[in-house]
């Protein structure tokens, strides 16, 4: 009995190095495979072809947030349908999309479907989406199923962040965030509908005057190695499109003047990409000051009409510079960006004289007909 004992205890350790051995194996088998950063050649190569990128970040005045765009219940494919043909009307031909977390452990199979399906309207309508898969902005607390309505005259009121609070505390569910970084990216790795992958939104984003009170403390600790842990299970589909993640504040003016995760963002990303909602003259500075890392640029986030940020101050620069140029919203509706930062603080009882993003009403006509001429006009838009 002893005998027997000693050897099913040898074979059992046998088996446990035999598991260990293999789980290294596949382990070394998918960074064999997985594709390095992008040579400052590869990129420049890649942004070649591309055309100049104009766009907006994107949800359907139908939708609050990420989820309530993707979910089955509320995927609402005529507005999308609609709403892009206003932006390719203006020339536009990307657009940046978030996604979520959760919608991938809900129901992976129906979200690559809804997934698909918005890239086929997209592609229609001759525009590449650049697909955001973390957020680190406005709500900490996202719940699938129905999302509340929006607080009346408050900026961004429901938007979720990606993953929320509770999972990015917790190591636990680290795997699961992998899988859906991993799986989505390799789903549309070799998708020429898409355009490039952006890792993490204002990674560090604090939220000071919205959900401030509420936040991690030390938020960007747990932040920092799991975007870096995302650029690499992003990486590990080898993914055809680049991949970035944006800087969005901060001292950029030499490498040494970076925060961590600014340095970060920029080494891992073969395109650097990064916000600036200031004066033209501090978009300028911005964009000489990110040459110096010789990649293509993208400002995925500009125009706040409150904070002197126009199309007419800044696409002009960014032509000139061959910045690719998204700014914050297309159509007014459910996320109410038309209001102000300031609304989480100040109350607004009407629309606002002066809208701080979006293009175009609910019905398609212009906010401001002069800023759509000069969009069509620089993208020679038809």
């Amino acid at each position: 009995m002893k005998l027997l004992k000693l050897t099913m205890g040898a074979l059992l350790i046998g088996l446990t190095f035999q598991n260990c051995a293999k789980k290294e194996e596949k382990k070394e088998e998918a960074t064999a495979s997985s594709r390095e950063i992008w040579t400052k050649e590869q990129a420049k190569e890649w942004y070649g072809k591309q055309g100049w990128l104009v766009g907006a970040d994107f949800l359907p005045s139908t939708a609050i947030n990420q989820l309530e765009m993707f979910q089955e219940a509320s995927f609402d494919t005529a507005t999308i349908n609609r709403e892009l043909g206003w932006a390719a009307g203006i020339g536009m031909n990307t657009m940046r999309v978030y996604l979520h977390d959760l919608l991938y452990e809900q129901d992976s199979a129906g979200f690559f479907k809804r997934l698909d399906v918005f890239l086929d309207i997209a592609d229609k309508h001759k525009i590449k989406p650049m697909l955001v898969l973390f957020d680190s902005c406005w709500d900490p607390f996202p719940k699938l199923g129905k999302q509340r309505d929006p607080k009346p005259g408050v900026h961004n009121s429901g938007w979720v962040q990606s993953p929320g609070l509770e999972a990015l505390k917790d190591s636990t569910q680290y795997p699961r965030l992998a899988r859906y970084v991993n799986g989505t990216v390799a789903k549309f790795a070799n998708d020429d509908r898409v355009l490039a992958w952006d890792i993490w939104n204002e990674p560090d984003n604090p939220n000071t005057s919205s959900y401030g009170k509420v936040e991690l403390p030390d938020k960007v600790d747990y932040v920092l190695p799991l975007m870096k842990d995302a650029f690499t299970w992003a990486r590990a589909a080898n993914p055809s499109q680049p991949l970035t993640a944006g800087v969005w504040a901060g001292d950029w003016a030499t490498p040494q003047s970076l925060k961590p995760i600014e340095t970060a963002s920029i080494e891992e990303s073969d395109v650097v990409s990064f916000h600036n909602y200031d004066k033209p003259e501090d978009f300028e500075r911005r964009i000489k000051q990110l040459q110096q890392y010789d990649r293509p640029l993208i400002c995925t986030e500009y125009m706040s009409r409150g904070n002197g940020s126009f199309f007419e101050g800044f696409l002009p620069i960014a032509k000139k510079y061959n910045v690719g140029a998204i700014n914050w919203g297309l159509v007014d509706g459910k996320s109410q960006t038309i209001y102000p930062w300031d609304s989480w603080k100040k109350t607004y009882t009407k629309e606002p004289d002066l809208w701080f993003h979006d293009i175009f009403r609910k019905d398609g006509t212009p906010y401001r007909q002069a800023e759509v001429d000069l969009i069509k006009s620089l993208t020679a838009a038809k």
